[in-house]
């Protein structure tokens, strides 16, 4: 099994994708062990002190004022963790809970936080074990960290509360850890709040988003020069040099996408009754222009998330120089601002999409195609239904493309009086990234549908690979009504496993 080592200096978004989607195993670096120890150290000589500091011998929030004497410190740490274990709602999925996990570990491995290393190996026996913390929905404001989500992971790490087992039962966790021969954690000063006080949640939902966002821009080129194609559209707007000349990298991309999609297409340029087009309308001409400004959102995206991913995220921070100090970094804003900024783009790529297969469907627009695809028309409905639930899938695309970064709502007495929402961000992107894999997947049915409609002219190579192999994943081709949420289910599959992007590569070469 793939091992990822985790040291001082963050992780990347592979490692995050490993350990969160493909179960690798981790293991801590003799470096993260050693600096661990050393801002232990520093940790334990403070808490000596008479003096207060923050999170080592004082409350927390707006009860940072109280300073806590020696004997009741441990039971702070564990009562914070027991009272911030407050969320509500349906459970979080296991992948970002891995994901969160995985990047608190990180974190702690820094040597910024003052957690033994014990307790460190102990959140990475507990990921290598299979148990994954029960984690809900609600509870995160995405400001002191996404802390209800980490406070019910930290939770498990002192065998207390409930857990997934890695055979997907939930019990309590303490069972799970005794089973897999791993010792609760016993937490000590500072410990219950560096396990807590991160952006991890946001930030391990925005690594995933991203990667299925790649692959799903690319299936977008994909589909939109296979509706080009049905539409007898023109591939001269998709030329180089009409790009270059607004060079936005995203554009170009998806311009040469396009292009390589519809090498040797007889379709292209051919038209109704040998009336020329002067233009295709927006939706066909202006595609990579779209998806193009969507890839170049998705790229500012990544600069941010492999900035957060090498940084040390908790507060206050031990220092190289000796010094606990308190700061803002657990702010969420910067992730916040990208995950909202990607709802926005998959919106617009949504809607750009079920433009297109309205146009397939319209017999006065689709230039000499049966209306809505049928067999039969009037008889048969052909399409029309499935294009009102890529619709609905759209309108509810717009909803989730409101910011949730531009709210703010005070807590804890008003201390806390400014927050990110970057949890919520991040979970009305996941459901965005569901839905614009759906909206896709309804385009390519539409849009192999029409490609075989058009008789008697050959379609380019890479759309007969895409045709055989989605005919092969159980999408059926033309022909009288069916139950057709099938189809719809099996071309959803076909797109969100990377199939689609496969089968255009075959013949394209490696999409860009």
């Amino acid at each position: 099994m793939h091992t990822v080592v985790v040291g001082t200096s963050g992780v990347t978004a592979s490692d995050v994708l490993a350990v969160a989607r493909g179960g690798a195993r981790i293991e801590l670096s003799a470096e993260a062990v050693a600096a661990l120890a050393a801002a232990r150290g520093i940790v334990d000589a403070l808490a000596a002190k008479p003096e207060p500091v923050y999170g080592v011998s004082t409350g927390f929030g707006a009860l940072a004022t109280r300073h806590i004497s020696p004997e009741l410190r441990a039971q702070l740490q564990r009562n914070i963790v027991r009272s911030h274990a407050a969320g509500m709602g349906p459970r979080v999925e296991r992948e970002v809970v891995r994901a969160l996990m995985f990047l608190r570990l990180k974190t702690v491995c820094s040597g910024h936080t003052g957690v033994r290393p014990e307790v460190a190996q102990t959140m990475a026996d507990v990921l290598n074990a299979g148990i994954t913390p029960v984690v809900h929905e609600y509870g995160s404001l995405g400001c002191s960290g996404d802390l209800a989500p980490l406070s019910h992971c930290a939770l498990t790490l002192m065998g207390e509360g409930d857990a997934e087992g890695p055979d997907g039962v939930v019990r309590p966790a303490g069972e799970l850890l005794a089973e897999h021969g791993i010792a609760p954690v016993e937490l000590r000063e500072k410990e219950g709040l560096a396990l807590l006080n991160g952006t991890d949640g946001m930030l391990g939902m925005l690594v995933m988003a991203l990667a299925d966002l790649d692959t799903l821009y690319k299936s977008a080129d994909v589909t939109a020069a296979l509706s080009l194609e049905a539409l007898l559209g023109t591939d001269k707007v998709l030329a180089p040099e009409l790009h270059a000349i607004r060079p936005h990298p995203g554009q170009g991309a998806s311009a040469a996408n396009m292009l390589a999609v519809l090498k040797g297409s007889e379709l292209t340029g051919h038209h109704q009754d040998d009336a020329p087009r002067v233009q295709d309308a927006y939706s066909v001409r202006c595609a990579p222009q779209v998806a193009g400004a969507g890839r170049d959102t998705l790229a500012h995206a990544r600069l941010v998330a492999e900035r957060e991913l090498a940084s040390a995220v908790d507060n206050p921070v031990v220092l190289a120089d000796g010094r606990v100090e308190s700061n803002g970094n657990f702010h969420g804003a910067p992730v916040a601002y990208v995950l909202d900024f990607l709802a926005i783009a998959a919106a617009d790529l949504g809607s750009i999409a079920e433009r297109r297969t309205d146009r397939l469907l319209d017999k006065n627009r689709s230039h000499g195609l049966p209306p809505f695809l049928a067999d039969d028309a009037g008889v048969d409905s052909g399409l029309m239904i499935a294009q009102y639930t890529q619709a609905a899938l759209v309108s509810e695309m717009k909803r989730l493309a409101v910011p949730a970064s531009a709210d703010s709502i005070p807590s804890s007495a008003m201390q806390e009086d400014h927050v990110s929402m970057g949890w919520s961000a991040a979970r009305k992107l996941r459901t965005a990234v569901d839905n614009l894999t759906r909206i896709v997947a309804i385009e390519l049915y539409a849009a192999t549908r029409a490609i075989e409609l058009r008789e008697g002219l050959t379609p380019a190579p890479a759309s007969r690979a895409v045709i055989e192999a989605v005919r092969a994943a159980g999408v059926q081709g033309p022909g009288p009504d069916r139950f057709l949420a099938p189809d719809l289910a099996a071309a959803d599959a076909f797109v969100r496993d990377g199939s689609l992007v496969a089968a255009a590569e075959t013949q394209t070469g490696p999409l860009r």
